[in-house]
């Protein structure tokens, strides 16, 4: 998800650059994926760094 919001943010700023037309709006939206993307990721690691601590502690939760 972090990659295809990537891949849509250098699409939509490419016309700013080319000096082309812009991209339609719904680029904008993709390129919020990146976030949501970066967002999934840190959630991950947060469980995985609590089942750890859990691992360690003995816990069978």
């Amino acid at each position: 998800m972090f990659f295809v919001g990537a891949v849509a943010t250098l699409v939509t700023i490419a016309p700013l650059f080319l000096g082309t037309k812009p991209f339609p709006t719904y680029m904008f939206g993709l390129s919020m994926l990146m976030g949501v993307g970066f967002l999934l990721a840190g959630i991950g690691l947060l469980r995985s760094i609590a089942a750890s601590r859990r691992q360690a502690r003995g816990d069978s939760r």
